[in-house]
């Protein structure tokens, strides 16, 4: 451990030159990080609508304790029906507003008439917990009108996004600062 060969090793020349590896330890640790995050300046988290497979792990995954994950709807995309899949449980008592029919479990989607058969529907994000439940419905029955993306007032952009690590579809991708958000558009008849 001395810097010197011929010196004893002693308790003083163990401790300075412990002392010295972890101060450089300290400082590779600081510079990888600054690296890491500069090397992500200019970029945020989001997911790509076509890669989700709604596996509910935003919910769960993110580090903050209501994930920044919020379901979004695609007005231009959606049907305004009647019986949405994406806020109905499969097979509901009624096409009623009641609990028990609809599929989200902290009811953050509101339903409002507009005129028959035409209903408009509307995500509270404050209650939206990103569990992909309303999402997987909308795109198994319906148009998919409704998707999951990353609102960046609420995400801390982590280095290493925690939902990222863990997603199934591999849907977590870094686009840039200036355009954050991937929307989701009707698809193209050719």
């Amino acid at each position: 451990m001395s810097t010197n060969p011929k010196e004893p090793v002693n308790r003083r020349n163990f401790l300075g030159a412990a002392a010295r590896v972890a101060a450089m330890t300290g400082v590779g640790a600081l510079l990888g990080k600054l690296a890491g995050a500069t090397a992500a300046k200019g970029t945020v988290w989001q997911i790509d609508p076509a890669k989700c497979v709604r596996c509910g792990k935003c919910a769960t995954a993110c580090v903050l304790e209501q994930s920044a994950v919020k379901c979004v709807h695609a007005y231009a995309v959606c049907g305004y029906c009647e019986l949405c899949t994406g806020y109905f449980g499969p097979e509901p008592n009624e096409l009623t507003t009641a609990a028990e029919n609809q599929l989200c479990p902290t009811a953050a989607i509101q339903r409002t008439y507009i005129e028959d058969p035409y209903y408009q529907y509307h995500i509270d994000e404050k209650l939206c917990i990103g569990c992909a439940k309303c999402v997987d419905g909308c795109n198994r029955y319906g148009n998919g009108s409704l998707f999951l993306q990353v609102r960046h007032d609420r995400c801390v952009n982590c280095n290493e996004c925690a939902i990222a690590r863990v997603c199934a579809g591999d849907a977590f991708v870094r686009v840039p600062v200036d355009q954050p958000y991937l929307l989701k558009t009707k698809p193209t008849t050719s």
